[in-house]
């Protein structure tokens, strides 16, 4: 078989906005290059150094500075998203944990990420036990268990 790298991607309209929310949600990613001193994106560096908007990447890359995750694309699409996503991340931030205890540890992340720029859509409670599914701050959905 054919070892293989895998990336995610990410369609979105801004991705400026989506790349940050996922950096600051899943910790130890980062930009392989960072935004230069005195900027805060990378339009605004563009801009001052006088780049055509039609000459700007049009997307942004994560890669995980610790551990060996796949690297996740946010690539800038014209459209915005009309539909429930197919393809949903899992973040699984209670392993081991059960019961109240669990729950607490899952309400307590989801709150994080709401300060981030996050939605609850809504809570689950079924075989695979609770979890809250969530909207990043263009919507697309993933789940906290």
């Amino acid at each position: 078989m054919t070892a293989f790298d895998l990336h995610i991607v990410f369609d979105c309209t801004d991705p400026d906005l989506v790349a940050g929310f996922w950096r600051q949600a899943l910790g130890d990613y980062d930009f392989p290059m960072p935004i230069p001193d005195g900027f805060t994106t990378w339009d605004e560096w563009a801009d001052a150094q006088g780049i055509p908007v039609e000459q700007r990447p049009t997307g942004r890359t994560l890669v995980d500075q610790v551990r060996d995750r796949p690297d996740i694309f946010f690539l800038q699409v014209p459209e915005p998203k009309s539909v429930k996503n197919r393809l949903h991340l899992d973040l699984k931030v209670a392993p081991g944990l059960e019961g109240a205890e669990r729950r607490d540890r899952i309400e307590e992340e989801a709150a994080r990420l709401v300060a981030l720029g996050a939605t609850i859509a809504r809570p689950a409670d079924d075989a695979d036990g609770f979890h809250l599914v969530l909207q990043d701050p263009e919507g697309n959905e993933f789940c906290v268990a």
